[in-house]
């Protein structure tokens, strides 16, 4: 069972996490700076995450820019993130939702109970801390690319 995601115009919950490096992040560091993609998604490791963030990498530029932060979230341990990040070469934030398990993907609704995984969300935040567009899919389908670039151009041209 998956609570309700948050809706466009919400206040995003802050979260400080673990990134595959093992240092923290924090969305409040980005406060007034930048906007933040905030991308959850279920297993490292697995077929649709890795194309997933496989389309993030080669693209890294459409999604990760001077106005725009990119930041990916699954309930993996740190250690798996480093050893994917290390294999797909991944660049950017992978971020540890491993303990207290799924707190964050819970605050931000995406947290499947059942199967203890974070749905795949995207979550578009603006400078002030609110989120700006949103999409999530069921577990199996994949998200589509264009909703990103759509919503990251809006940000950018803001």
């Amino acid at each position: 069972m998956t609570r309700t995601p948050l809706p466009v115009g919400a206040t995003a919950p802050d979260f400080t996490l673990t990134d595959q490096f093992g240092g923290p992040v924090r969305l409040r560091d980005f406060a007034g700076a930048k906007s933040v993609l905030v991308v959850f998604y279920p297993f490292a490791f697995s077929g649709i995450c890795t194309g997933e963030l496989g389309t993030i990498r080669d693209d890294l530029g459409a999604f990760e820019s001077k106005e725009v932060q990119v930041l990916t979230v699954s309930c993996d341990p740190m250690f798996s993130h480093r050893a994917w990040a290390d294999q797909e070469g991944y660049f950017f934030p992978l971020l540890s939702d491993f303990w207290p398990h799924g707190e964050v993907a819970r605050a931000f609704g995406v947290f499947d109970e059942e199967r203890g995984m974070a749905n795949r969300g995207s979550f578009l935040i603006d400078p002030d801390g609110r989120i700006v567009w949103t999409e999530v899919t069921n577990p199996g389908t994949a998200r589509d690319f264009a909703g990103y670039r759509q919503a990251l151009e809006r940000a950018v041209s803001a």
